[in-house]
């Protein structure tokens, strides 16, 4: 699991190419990708590239699959 979360986060969020690289931030950016892939995930995406292209277009779908409004 964490191999395939690594993949995901180096391929599709581009991480190597990050220029946040001291202190806390890499760590809480890292974070905040596995929580964008969760939900994704949780909602029943297989591909998140495609899924994030989707939820670009409206910001609420993350947030109708956490149940956070209707």
């Amino acid at each position: 699991m964490e191999n395939l979360l690594h993949h995901v986060r180096v391929r599709t969020f581009r991480e190597d190419d990050s220029k946040i690289r001291t202190g806390h931030l890499p760590r809480i950016t890292a974070g905040l990708r596995n929580l964008a892939i969760g939900i994704h995930r949780q909602d029943g995406q297989t591909n998140i590239a495609a899924a994030l292209r989707h939820a670009a277009h409206d910001c609420r779908r993350p947030l109708i699959a956490l149940g956070l409004t209707g």
